[in-house]
């Protein structure tokens, strides 16, 4: 007769029934958020605010957070998810378009910040649009790929005309209304979206012109800035930026040396200078173990030390050490989530949105972490569920909450790959006759190979 364990403190995290790694994964970013947070800059601090004071406010939002991911952990019907990932474009082309457009309406406007518009300003909270598109676009994609393979797809019989009206269309039309606030994070979610579209079974000759029809319109838009860069409104004067931070050699040590520059251009000298050379130098005054929590020196000198770069302070205070200790995580989610889209049976929707989601946060964290290392210029990501940023921390908090949920689907598949593991091990006859009966897998080798390549169905496993 079947017994049920006690509950109490001790076996609590037995009773979740997610990928516990990846639990484990996102307790230690959301740990680290709230170390770095606090010790990481001052510039934070508004009025008489405290230290503690901005702990309180990370607290609270990461409490909103774990929120987010407890309620979408505990969402055990994935068609709710489905329905939810199909208005993701319009939700995207509604907030691009308000952005874009600069409105405002009453106490709901869009806000530019150094020439750039990219948020959303509501009572009490500043919305980052380009952290909500990229979770809502990889979320649709998902479920257009998914939907075009089950013909549920409306409109056009042919599916090339699906495939553009439901696919290529949205993404194309979505990186270019990303444009005129940020290149790189035009070009970093364009490629976020080609591979959730490759890996959802996009044809390679449709992906070549999916990506020939990307390059023609970066070119179209990069046409209009040129026309109009000489006027008092330019059309994506982003495009502009992005191309002197290419292409535009300048020496700035040089001309903040050179006795015939003026005062004005030494300071732009200094000011482009500072934040990239002052984040080099955290990296090499981090050593091997760093200076120590809150012994950071560079926070002073970095004005976005907790947002854009967060790893090189991160690498100051806790040294090599605690940079590997952050990769790992990242790496770890991407290999976990492999596991998760391995078991996820014959649900393309969660497969696609788990591997979109997982890439998405990792991609993002390694970008990041090049930038700060000076390998290519600034983007402006953050360093996923670290970095300082509400809106940024609550959308990578429903990202989580949505690989989490979907690992339910791949829970019980896990385990008996767990389970199908011991034989490697001596066991009792009997216990083996039992694995045998259980476990098709351990037939032989040939069952084994036609496991590995895909071969062998769930059904002959009784799953």
């Amino acid at each position: 007769m079947a017994t049920t364990k006690k509950r109490s403190l001790w076996n609590f995290a037995e009773r979740f029934e997610g990928d516990k790694v990846v639990w484990i994964i996102v307790l230690m970013l959301i740990l680290l958020s709230i170390v770095c947070i606090f010790s990481s800059t001052s510039r934070l601090l508004e009025g008489s605010q405290t230290r503690i004071d901005m702990v309180r406010e990370q607290l609270f939002i990461v409490a909103v957070g774990l929120g987010v991911i407890i309620i979408c952990y505990n969402i055990k019907n994935i068609a709710f998810f489905r329905w939810c990932s199909k208005w993701g474009f319009l939700l995207s082309l509604l907030l691009l378009v308000f952005l874009d457009s600069h409105a405002s309406l009453g106490p709901v406007k869009a806000i530019g910040l150094n020439g750039a518009y990219r948020i959303i300003q509501i009572p009490g909270m500043q919305i980052h649009v380009f952290e909500v598109v990229k979770i809502a676009m990889v979320m649709y994609l998902s479920w257009a790929l998914d939907a075009l393979k089950k013909g549920e797809l409306k409109g056009p019989k042919k599916e090339i005309w699906q495939k553009i009206a439901y696919i290529y269309a949205p993404a194309l039309l979505t990186m270019v209304l990303i444009l005129p606030g940020s290149n790189s994070s035009a070009l970093f979610i364009g490629g976020i979206m080609f591979i959730t579209i490759l890996l959802g079974g996009g044809n390679f000759k449709d992906l070549a012109l999916l990506f020939a029809a990307g390059v023609v319109l970066i070119g179209i838009c990069f046409g209009l800035y040129s026309a109009t860069k000489s006027s008092e409104h330019p059309l994506f004067q982003r495009i502009g930026t992005g191309i002197s931070r290419v292409f535009e050699d300048d020496d700035l040590e040089a001309v903040y040396l050179s006795p015939t520059s003026t005062m004005e251009q030494k300071q732009k000298a200094i000011d482009g200078m500072r934040q990239p050379y002052s984040a080099k130098i955290a990296i090499k005054e981090g050593g091997i173990l760093g200076k120590g929590p809150g012994q950071s020196t560079q926070r002073y000198v970095v004005p976005d030390i907790s947002e854009d770069f967060m790893f090189s302070f991160i690498v100051e205070e806790y040294g090599i050490v605690g940079a590997i200790i952050v990769i790992i995580l990242y790496v770890s989610l991407l290999a976990r989530a492999s596991i998760i889209v391995r078991n996820c049976g014959k649900d393309n929707y969660a497969k696609l949105v788990v591997a979109g989601l997982s890439i998405l946060i990792t991609g993002q964290a390694f970008l990041h972490m090049l930038v700060n290392v000076d390998i290519g210029p600034m983007t402006g990501q953050t360093l996923p569920l670290i970095s300082h940023g509400k809106s940024a921390f609550l959308c990578f908090s429903l990202a989580f909450g949505v690989i989490l949920s979907f690992s339910r689907i791949a829970a019980g598949k896990i385990e008996r790959e767990t389970l199908r593991a011991e034989p490697l091990m001596e066991m009792h006859e009997a216990r083996e006759d039992e694995v045998r009966e259980s476990n098709p897998i351990d037939d032989g080798m040939d069952a084994l190979d036609a496991y590995e390549s895909g071969n062998m169905n769930d059904t002959d496993y009784g799953i």
